[in-house]
C-alpha cells in the first residue's frame, strides 16, 4: 500500500471479512456496546472486577457520550464483520491513539490489528511522524508486538495502570 506521497507502507490489508471505516452517529449504540463489553470482559487485569473502577472507566461510554464525541469532531473508526461493529478505535490530540477496543466475542481474529494499522495510517496521512498512547495492562503486550515502545514509568488513572508508549510512523529507509 502507498500513502498519498507515494511512499510504500507496511500496513497489511484487513483479514477477509473485516471492513474498517469511519464511525458515524448511526454507530453510537454499537460503539457503546463494544466499549463496555470489552472493558468489562477483556480488561479484568486492569479493573480487577472492582465495581468502582468499572464504573469510572465505563461512565462516559454510553451512547449519548459517544454521540457527543462524534458531534464534537472526534475521529472514531470501527471494524465490522458482516456489517456488525466488532471493534472501535479513536484518535485525539496531535498523534494520540485515544482508544482501541474489541468486542470479547470477536477477540483474537485480527480486528484490533486491522484497526490499529488503520489508525496509524490515518495519523501518517495527517503528517504525524510519532504516535503516542497510554496502554492498559491488558493491551500492553499487544502494542509491544506491533512495534510500540515504552517511554516512561506507568502512571495511574483512577487506580488503573497506564503505560505511556510511542511509535515512529516514519517510513523505513
Amino acid at each position: 500500500m502507498k500513502n498519498k506521497r507515494g511512499i510504500a507502507q507496511a500496513f497489511p490489508n484487513p483479514p477477509r471479512g473485516i471492513a474498517v471505516r469511519r464511525a458515524t452517529v448511526f454507530d453510537v449504540f454499537d460503539i457503546s456496546r463494544v466499549l463496555i463489553r470489552s472493558i468489562r470482559d477483556l480488561c479484568r487485569a486492569d479493573h480487577l472486577d472492582n465495581p468502582e473502577n468499572l464504573s469510572r472507566w465505563s461512565a462516559n461510554k454510553d451512547p449519548a457520550s459517544v454521540r457527543n464525541w462524534i458531534d464534537s469532531g472526534a475521529i472514531l473508526w470501527v471494524a465490522t464483520q458482516v456489517g456488525v461493529v466488532t471493534a472501535v478505535g479513536g484518535l485525539s490530540g496531535e498523534g494520540e491513539i485515544s482508544l482501541l477496543y474489541v468486542d470479547p466475542d470477536h477477540a483474537g481474529r485480527g480486528l484490533g490489528t486491522a484497526l490499529l494499522h488503520r489508525l496509524e495510517e490515518e495519523l501518517q496521512t495527517r503528517g504525524v511522524s510519532e504516535a503516542h498512547l497510554h496502554a492498559t495492562k491488558t493491551a500492553h503486550s499487544f502494542y509491544l508486538a506491533h512495534g510500540w515502545h515504552d517511554v516512561g514509568d506507568p502512571t495511574e488513572w483512577h487506580g488503573i495502570p497506564q503505560f505511556p508508549m510511542r511509535k515512529s510512523l516514519r517510513p523505513a529507509a
